[in-house]
């Protein structure tokens, strides 16, 4: 079982939504990124375990827990041209951009906001993608031994 950390903007799509879901289940589209494509395509396995990650927002932070509960398949929003995610050189028959399907596992019982995970940068969270300058990307492979310590800050 491998850790991620999933970004998403609170404004579009979050802990909220969510939880409002059928079953607490929804797909994870509209992934544009080749990086992050490979590793929902190749890397994600359904039991998988990911941090709900609320980025471009007053506080950005760590507010809940998913299970992978689908792994990669296809994203069909790229090949609706009224949806938002269309990307019109993607084709069905050798599709471009994957998806995964995540379960809201639990919220965390307070959000562990990205100022409080920089503090143990140097020390519990040495070398964790979301903490290295630069990273954009929206998600991210998380270690165990991180996952249990930003487990332990709740």
């Amino acid at each position: 079982m491998r850790h991620w950390l999933m970004k998403t903007e609170p404004s579009a799509f979050g802990l909220k939504t969510l939880a409002a879901a059928p079953r607490r289940t929804t797909a994870w589209d509209g992934v544009r990124n080749y990086q992050v494509r490979n590793m929902i395509r190749d890397e994600m396995k359904k039991g998988d375990l990911a941090f709900l990650y609320h980025s471009s927002c007053a506080v950005p932070a760590v507010v809940a827990t998913m299970t992978i509960v689908r792994p990669g398949y296809p994203d069909p929003t790229a090949f609706d041209r009224k949806h938002p995610h269309h990307d019109p050189d993607s084709d069905p028959k050798n599709p471009r951009w994957y998806m995964v399907d995540v379960r809201l596992r639990q919220a965390l019982p307070r959000p562990i906001p990205l100022d409080e995970l920089r503090a143990h940068a140097n020390k519990e969270l040495k070398g964790m993608l979301l903490l290295r300058p630069g990273n954009r990307l929206s998600i991210t492979p998380v270690e165990a031994a991180h996952w249990k310590f930003i487990l332990s800050l709740e």
